[in-house]
């Protein structure tokens, strides 16, 4: 999974990021509010963990604040707060699930994965463009029925470009979505993925989907120039 963690504690930051990148998951960290405002918005996660008590906005604030601009990933909200109040708040804040400090990380590790069954649950769907088609559960590419084989950074680049159908997607979007913000990438990195994906996706077909727009980035579209 990918989990954006927001926490401005830098011990229990690096705690949350250590136990669980040991269980296989991708994270990524902000500090304040505002900030986990912005990556959580600006990228595609599979959970969010946030902490009530942050710096310029507090979690009440980004949880509605996601969901008011579509942001659908499951949020687990983290605090010291345990008073009814404070959870009926989280709650209608678009939380959907609620963990009072200190816990235990197995409970932490129960509590994702049963937010990522009612994820499936209710995105058991495929993304779509023209005769392509990728499986996000699976991580299953196919295009007119033939599977594409596609190497875990060519899939991420993909699920972010078909999530993100007929839109100009900027280097720098593209970068952070599929390495991380935290990580410099340089341009020349993306371009060599993108022209092993562009092979798989686009070279046997006469209709091309990956197009590259020059000056910006690359775009995912069934419409030919």
């Amino acid at each position: 999974m990918r989990i954006l963690i927001v926490e401005d504690d830098p011990k229990m930051a690096a705690l949350l990021r250590d136990a669980l990148e040991k269980k296989s998951h991708r994270t990524f960290l902000a500090t304040t509010g505002r900030e986990g405002l912005e990556v959580g918005r600006s990228h595609k996660f599979e959970a969010i963990m946030l902490d009530v008590m942050l710096p310029e906005m507090d979690g009440f604030v980004v949880a509605r604040s996601l969901r008011e601009v579509g942001v659908a990933a499951p949020i687990l909200m983290l605090t010291a707060r345990d008073a009814t109040t404070d959870i009926v708040r989280g709650l209608d804040s678009g939380v959907d699930d609620y963990l009072t400090k200190p816990f235990a990380f197995e409970e932490l590790f129960a509590r994702l994965r049963a937010l990522a069954r009612r994820r499936n649950t209710a995105l058991s769907m495929q993304y779509h463009m023209g005769d392509l088609q990728l499986d996000p559960e699976t991580h299953r590419a196919a295009r007119s029925g033939t599977p594409i084989s596609l190497t875990r950074t060519e899939y991420l680049l993909l699920e972010y470009m078909m999530c993100h159908p007929e839109t100009v997607l900027r280097r720098d979007a593209i970068i952070d979505a599929v390495w991380g913000y935290e990580r410099t990438v340089e341009n020349n990195t993306l371009d060599a993925f993108m022209k092993q994906l562009r092979a798989k996706i686009d070279g046997n077909y006469e209709k091309k989907l990956i197009q590259t727009v020059r000056g910006f980035g690359y775009k995912l579209t069934a419409v030919s120039l």
